[in-house]
C-alpha cells in the first residue's frame, strides 16, 4: 500500500481567513473565535507501509549540509546535558475563547446543548496558532499562557506555521520561508511566560517529511530543533513534544530516525513526542506505537509521549475514511495522569466538532457533528 501523506488543512481553519468569508454560513456552523481553530487531516493508511531503502537511508542521524547552515543558532542553555525534570502534573487549562464555547453560550435552547456542553465544551483543549502573524503572535500566546497560570492550570498550545506544512497540498499559510519561521518561533516563545505549558510542535512536520528533498528535509529539521531550543530557553517549564505521526503511518524506526535529526532526542530541545493529532487510532495502538518510537529514538530515559484522544473512541474507520467519518466517538478525556509509563498525557489537540470539511466548512465547529461524537 502506498502511504498517503497526512495533510493538515488550514484552509479555512485560521480565524482571520474564516472571518473573511461571506455571511452565508450554514445555520449549523458556529462562527470562529479570535484564536485559530484546529485544522483537519486528510487520507491516511490504515496500516504502516514498508519504508523503502532510500527513505530509511535519508533519515540518518546527521543532517546533510544545507544552504541555511550558517544562520544564527538559537540560544543554548548551559545545562544542555541535563535530564528532563519530569512530566507536567496538575490539571489542564480550558481556554475560554473557542468555537464550541461560543456555540454553547449562544444556543442554550438547542436540544443538543446539554450533551455538547457537558461532554465537549467543559473539557480542556489545545489552542492552535495556525496563521503567520508575527506582529500579534506573542500577545496571543501570552493571553493563553497567562490565563492558564492565573488558574494554576496547564495550557496546551500548537504552533503550526512551518513552511510547506502539507507538502503542496490544500493547506494554505505558514511562514514564507524557514528564516521567517525561525523569527516567528522567537516571537511565539516570547509569549510562553514562566508557568507550565505543553507545546505540540508542528503537527505533520516530521512524519510527512518524505515529500521533501534531502536538503529541504535537513533544513526543516534544523529549524525544528532550533524551535525546541528556543521554546525551552524562553520558558524552562515548557514541555515540547515532536511529531511522531501515528500508529497507521511510518514504521517506528523510520519515524525515530527523522525525529532524531529534528532534535527530539535532545533534552535541550525536547520532552518527547506526540501522536494521533486529528486522527482516530485507538489509544492502545498509540501507546504501543509511541513506546516503539521512543525506544528507537534513544535520548534521555525521561522522554515521554502525549496522545490526541479527542475522536478515537471507536478507533479508525476500517474503510480508511478520514473526513468527518461516521460512527466515531469521543476518546479519553484530557488528563495529565494516564497511568501508563512513558505516556505523559492524553490531550484533545483536535477540538471535537470542528469539521474536517465534509459535515461543515473545514475547521468550523459543527454542532451536528459534535453531537454525533458526544452521544455515540
Amino acid at each position: 500500500m502506498v502511504a498517503a501523506a497526512s495533510l493538515v488543512v488550514a484552509a479555512g481553519a485560521v480565524a482571520g481567513v474564516l472571518a473573511a468569508f461571506d455571511d452565508r454560513r450554514a445555520s449549523d456552523e458556529a462562527a470562529p473565535p479570535e484564536v485559530s481553530a484546529s485544522p483537519r487531516l486528510a487520507p491516511l493508511p490504515s496500516v504502516p507501509s514498508p519504508s523503502s531503502p532510500a527513505t530509511a537511508g535519508s533519515a540518518s542521524s546527521s543532517p546533510s549540509p544545507s544552504a541555511r547552515s550558517t544562520r544564527s543558532p538559537a540560544p543554548s542553555r548551559t545545562d544542555a546535558k541535563r535530564e528532563r525534570t519530569g512530566a507536567v502534573t496538575g490539571r489542564l487549562y480550558r481556554h475560554p475563547d473557542s468555537q464550541v464555547l461560543a456555540w454553547v453560550r449562544s444556543h442554550s435552547g438547542d436540544p443538543r446543548h446539554a450533551v455538547i456542553a457537558s461532554r465537549i465544551a467543559e473539557q480542556p483543549a489545545a489552542v492552535w496558532f495556525a496563521d503567520y502573524a508575527p506582529a500579534t503572535v506573542t500577545a496571543r500566546v501570552a493571553a493563553v499562557t497567562s490565563g492558564g497560570a492565573a488558574l494554576g492550570r496547564v495550557p496546551v498550545v500548537v504552533p503550526y506555521a512551518i513552511p510547506g506544512r502539507d507538502c503542496g497540498g490544500h493547506s494554505q499559510g505558514g511562514a514564507p520561508d524557514l528564516d521567517a519561521y525561525d523569527a516567528w518561533i522567537d516571537r511565539f516563545a516570547a509569549g510562553l511566560g514562566s508557568g507550565e505549558v505543553i507545546v505540540v510542535l508542528e503537527p505533520d512536520s516530521v512524519a510527512q517529511a518524505e515529500c521533501l528533498s534531502a536538503g529541504d528535509r535537513a533544513d526543516r529539521f534544523a529549524s525544528l530543533a532550533r524551535a525546541g531550543r528556543v521554546l525551552k530557553s524562553a520558558n524552562p517549564r515548557a514541555r515540547v513534544y515532536f511529531d511522531a505521526g501515528h500508529s497507521g503511518w511510518n514504521p517506528p524506526a523510520t519515524q525515530a530516525a527523522w525525529l532524531r535529526q529534528a532534535g527530539a532526542a535532545s533534552p535541550e530541545s525536547s520532552d518527547g513526542i506526540f501522536s494521533n493529532v486529528s486522527n482516530f487510532h485507538t489509544t492502545a495502538d498509540e501507546v504501543a506505537h509511541d513506546r516503539r518510537v521512543l525506544d528507537a529514538l534513544g535520548g534521555p530515559a525521561g522522554l515521554g509521549a502525549v496522545i490526541d484522544t479527542s475522536r478515537n473512541g471507536n478507533g479508525a474507520p476500517a474503510d480508511g475514511e478520514w473526513c468527518d467519518p461516521a460512527g466515531r466517538r469521543l476518546g479519553r478525556t484530557p488528563t495529565l495522569s494516564t497511568g501508563e509509563s512513558r505516556i505523559d498525557a492524553y490531550l484533545w489537540v483536535k477540538l471535537p466538532g470542528e469539521s474536517d470539511g465534509c459535515k461543515g466548512r473545514p475547521g468550523t465547529f459543527t454542532p451536528s457533528y459534535a453531537y454525533d461524537l458526544a452521544s455515540s
